[in-house]
Parts: C-alpha cells; structure tokens; sequence
C-alpha cells in the first residue's frame, strides 16, 4: 500500500473539506505516517474516515481509539498552538497526536493511564524522532502537574466533566481544547484561562470516542 498517498488523500479529501486551513496543521498531518501508531494487522486501514481501534502490546483491546481525521485536525487549529507553547496532551494513545503536537509546539507532555498504550507511544515516537515529546504514565483525570503551567491543554477524547485541577495547570492566558459530552451532542470547546478565571466558548458539534474516567458525580435521589 502507498501510504503517503493515502495520507495525502486523507489531507486533501476528510480534512481540507472540513474548513481545516491552517498551514501549520494540514503539514503536519501531511508529514507524520499515522500508519506507524496503530497496531500492524490495521495499518491498511490507517487512513480512513473514522476511529481506529488500539490494542495493548499483547493484541488485547484497550476500549481505546485512534481520533478520526477530520475532528481531530479542526480541534488543532482550534487551538492555535505555535512554536513558542507548551502543551500537555490528555489521553495520548499510542502517540498519534503527540506526534502532530510535535510539529506545532516546542515542548509537549503526552499523557496516558494505560501502561501498554504509554510503551507503545514512547517507542513509536522515538522511531520518529519526536524528540520534544515527553510520555508520562498516570492518572489522566489530574492532568501532570509537575511540568505546568503550560500554555495548551489538549484533551484526546470526549469527557462529560473537566475538573477544575486540570485547569488550574494552564499558564495566565492559555487555552484548553476538548470535546465535552457524548455521542451527537457532543461539542469542541475552547476554554481560555485568565487571571484565574475560565472563559468558554463553543466550537463545533462533533462526536469522538470517550476517554475513561471524567465523569460527573451522580447524586442521589430519593
């Protein structure tokens, strides 16, 4: 299979169409082979229209998802990130992401919980040489408080909440992107944090795979 012109196909037909038209953005998914981040029995499906499942090591399903093209790019343009930002990338899989973050931003940290997708993320960009990618292994409802303030948060997946401790790691200014909800009313929101205070506004509509976790507390009712 040519992968590089199925990469320019998905460039050019599921990201372009989609009103992505930031230079930045569409060269680096022009130049990172996403084949490389998803497990070998479905890299000849690595550039089609929607999520692609993750494995473990072992070949074991992790309930995990590679973020379809098209949600994906409009929610890195939405960010805006350039060279001078740090970003903290929530939930990174097996480095896919992390790999696109690369080219943007000067420094990223790539979160994930699971152990298998973090090994597998840490080999992957270093056979691409994402030198400025750090992968930490922990909890991705805390977000990785040892490296903030960071200048962008980017959460790989769709929560229901986003507490208030991983807000409280962007520097004075900076940006969070993430979809909040699931399934058809979900929606790409931008948050920007200010001198301790949290604007939001809403994006797009869109509809991605869940991260774990970052549920809302259910009450009970009598």
């Amino acid at each position: 299979m040519d992968f590089q012109a199925a990469r320019r196909k998905m460039v050019d037909n599921q990201i372009r169409t989609t009103d992505v038209t930031s230079h930045t953005v569409l060269s680096a998914f022009l130049s990172v082979p996403r084949e490389a981040f998803v497990p070998a029995k479905f890299r000849e499906l690595a550039y089609i229209d929607t999520d692609v499942a993750l494995e473990t090591e072992d070949g074991s399903p992790t309930g995990r998802y590679l973020m379809e093209p098209s949600p994906l790019a409009k929610l890195l343009q939405l960010a805006a990130i350039t060279k001078e930002d740090s970003v903290l990338e929530i939930g990174c899989g097996t480095g896919y992401v992390s790999a696109i973050l690369s080219q943007l931003a000067g420094k990223v940290v790539a979160l994930e919980s699971d152990k298998s997708l973090a090994a597998q993320a840490s080999a992957a960009l270093e056979a691409q040489g994402c030198r400025n990618v750090t992968v930490v292994n922990g909890d991705l409802e805390k977000g990785h408080a040892a490296d903030a303030p960071y200048d962008v948060i980017f959460i790989n997946g769709a929560v229901e909440v986003i507490p208030e401790a991983i807000f409280a790691q962007l520097r004075n200014g900076g940006r969070l992107v993430g979809v909040v909800g699931f399934g058809n009313a979900s929606q790409a929101r931008l948050y920007i944090h200010e001198n301790s205070n949290t604007s939001e506004r809403l994006a797009f509509n869109t509809s991605v795979r869940p991260l774990p976790g970052f549920r809302l507390a259910r009450e009970f009712v009598f």
